[in-house]
């Protein structure tokens, strides 16, 4: 019987949003597949959290419902068409433009003069956006940065008043079993409030996408609940909502945040640096409790263990060998792989961090300086880095990136790791920015088309449409 999770559909929430996917046609097989100095407004995203909880079992939920509500609005994702609208338009020579409603999500307010942090998902392909406060007011907004991968934008609007907003709580002080709040706009009923509880954290939906950690929560969330708040009886922005696990589409017990760490962690680079700082520790590894025939060697069943440390990177540099398995970093208990993703993606790189190993029987501080990203995930499911000088004389190129990893079953791991991509439509492909860029530049309903040479040393082509 196959695991449940296999059954489950991962819907993203924002309302009438069409994603594109692609298919894969290769060998006659489709296969689907499914991104100084602070200025004033970071600093007033800065606020420190307060561990110190309202717990008993009279919960009022009014006070948090307060000082949120008015903090979330509803965002309004609008695509203009410029050109002919009909074959009459055309031989009568009138371009007029049309306006579509691409989708509708939600945002949450981080500071007075009108930052907005929501789901990419939300804002994704928008010609305009419209965001509407709780009392009626509407005003465009641009996108100041964004991050497909982590799933979070950050949008910006020009307001004739400060406005209300939500300071970011510390995630990592969340603990299951607490009260919580999601505020959003479902359905577009607007300034919705719902209440559960933490269900889990560090959750991963998609095995193969190896940076996801959720906090779960049963607070109802549906299509339109994108990009809304997910905040603590105290009124503070805990999490930012992005998907339900449904058969359905609609909510049935299961939603997904981005913990707020990670959200603020991408607003603060895109608001600094303009572009994400991602900092790795080198290492590959899986849940220890994947290897259950070396429990009793090592005592225990919960950690990462080590089974690659990637040459040349911190992990390498600081002595992290294979076979350690991760118990800690920076005094945050690691029991599965999400829990030490999620923590290094609201690090940068130079950032030191003491990972805790057990290592012959003993535990082992280490501390470890986080070096650049240089990997990009590919939509397509294809993890690529850059190609040396060497790699490039064996295969007889001048340019490309190398297949470092398959993010799922779709690709034969033997066949495509240590392939490289040499062009993607048409485009010479020099390192991981191009292809990365090559991916933003295809429009949606474009075919895709990538070239690359084999492990045999045979050029191949891939159509995706």
């Amino acid at each position: 019987m196959k695991k449940l999770a296999s059954l489950l559909m991962v819907s993203i929430l924002g309302g009438a949003l069409t994603l594109g996917s692609y298919k894969l046609f290769f060998e006659e097989e489709n296969v689907s597949f499914l991104k100084n100095e602070q200025s004033a407004a970071q600093n007033l995203i800065n606020a420190n959290y307060n561990a110190e909880h309202t717990y008993g079992t009279n919960v009022d939920f009014t006070a948090a419902a307060e000082k949120t509500v008015h903090a979330v609005v509803h965002v309004k994702n609008v695509a203009v068409y410029n050109g002919p609208r009909s074959w009459a338009d055309i031989m009568q020579g009138r371009t007029e433009s049309s306006k579509s409603l691409r989708g509708t999500g939600s945002g949450v307010i981080i500071t007075p003069d009108g930052y907005i942090v929501t789901n990419n998902h939300v804002i994704e392909g928008a010609s305009e956006l419209e965001v509407t406060l709780n009392n009626n007011k509407t005003y465009k907004a641009k996108v100041i940065g964004a991050d497909a991968i982590s799933d979070i934008a950050l949008i910006k609007v020009e307001p004739d008043e400060d406005l209300e907003y939500i300071p970011f709580g510390n995630s990592n002080n969340v603990k299951i079993g607490e009260w919580v709040l999601a505020v959003g706009n479902p359905f577009n009923l607007k300034s919705t409030v719902t209440a559960g509880i933490v269900s889990a954290k560090s959750r991963n939906l998609n095995p193969a996408a190896t940076g996801q950690s959720f906090i779960q929560t049963d607070a109802a969330i549906n299509p339109g609940n994108s990009g809304g708040a997910l905040v603590n009886i105290n009124g503070e922005l805990i999490g930012i909502n992005t998907a339900i696990t449904s058969m359905t589409g609609s909510y049935v017990g299961y939603a997904f945040a981005v913990p707020s760490n990670n959200a603020k962690k991408i607003v603060d680079d895109i608001m600094e640096y303009g572009d994400i700082q991602q900092g790795i520790l080198g290492i590959r590894g899986s849940d220890f409790n994947r290897v259950p025939e070396m429990s009793e060697e090592y005592g225990t069943t919960q950690g990462v263990f080590v089974s690659e440390v990637t040459k040349g990177s911190g992990a390498e540099k600081a002595g992290i060998q294979p076979k350690d398995v991760i118990r800690k970093i920076d005094n945050i208990k690691v029991n599965k792989f999400s829990d030490l993703t999620g923590y290094i993606n609201t690090k940068r790189p130079n950032d030191t961090v003491n990972v805790t190993v057990l290592r012959n029987g003993k535990e082992k501080e280490i501390a470890v300086k986080l070096t650049k990203l240089n990997v990009a995930q590919l939509p397509i499911g294809l993890e690529v880095t850059n190609a040396s000088k060497d790699e490039l004389k064996f295969y007889q190129t001048e340019n490309g990136v190398k297949i470092s990893k398959t993010l799922g079953d779709q690709y034969p791991e033997e066949e495509f790791v240590g392939a490289i991509i040499t062009e993607i439509n048409g485009e010479k492909i020099f390192s991981i920015r191009d292809a990365e860029e090559a991916f933003k530049a295809i429009e949606r309903g474009q075919g895709l088309s990538m070239t690359f040479i084999d492990k045999t040393g045979q050029k191949q082509r891939v159509i995706f449409r």
